[in-house]
């Protein structure tokens, strides 16, 4: 069966009401990403709308995944994410000494892949790529993604990413300061600390620090 014909038959499917807000999960998965022949599609099935993406000569896809309403398809070149939103697949390029990743994580609204080299997030609410790079000393310990939140924590910061509130948000790590979790729920990621509670909400894009009582 010929890609474009595939594509028609599963856009005949009834088109699910778009009636959620925007913080609210779980979602149902509303977006689907295809890769057929040498074209990555992703599938609006609220809209019906598709958007097309060709492969280059010799690039080899190594995930696809989608969740609610973001999907991300990552090959051995660049990292593609798309929304059932966009306009546009977005794409970001591997450097030269970055090892291509074979896994993201993904939230209802928002999506991660970590390189040694790179934080990248995925804005659901924007439909934008968001990179972070990571400091020549600076090591990548933990990270947490839930519905609507990102958390990565390296040895210097935390960084929170929300489709409420454009980019990464960082805190700093105290010197001495050791990790004990880090956990991602719907709307709020927390990180524990040796010294202290920090929390990222998703709806103001806002960490919140209270400090442990070390007496």
């Amino acid at each position: 069966m010929g890609a474009r014909l595939l594509l028609g038959l599963l856009l005949l499917v009834p088109l699910a009401a778009d009636a959620q807000r925007l913080d609210e999960v779980p979602l149902e998965d509303i977006l689907q990403v295809l890769v057929l022949d040498r074209e990555i599609f992703a599938i609006d099935a609220v809209g019906g709308g598709q958007l097309a993406l060709r492969l280059e000569i010799g690039e080899q896809v190594l995930f696809a995944r989608t969740r609610g309403r973001v999907g991300v398809v990552l090959t051995d070149r660049r990292v593609l994410a798309v929304t059932n939103r966009s306009a546009a697949w977005q794409q970001e390029r591997y450097r030269a000494a970055e090892v291509p990743q074979t896994e993201a994580l993904l939230g209802d609204r928002v999506a991660l892949v970590t390189t040694s080299q790179r934080v990248l997030g995925f804005d659901g609410g924007s439909g934008n790529l968001i990179a972070a790079d990571i400091g020549p000393r600076e090591v990548l310990t933990a990270s947490a993604v839930g519905g609507n939140v990102v958390a990565v924590v390296t040895s210097r910061r935390a960084l929170g990413l929300s489709p409420r509130a454009g980019g990464f948000f960082p805190i700093a790590i105290q010197l001495g300061e050791r990790i004990e979790s880090v956990t991602a729920d719907s709307n709020f990621a927390t990180v524990v600390t040796s010294r202290r509670i920090l929390v990222f909400q998703a709806p103001s894009g806002a960490w919140v620090e209270r400090r442990l009582n070390l007496d």
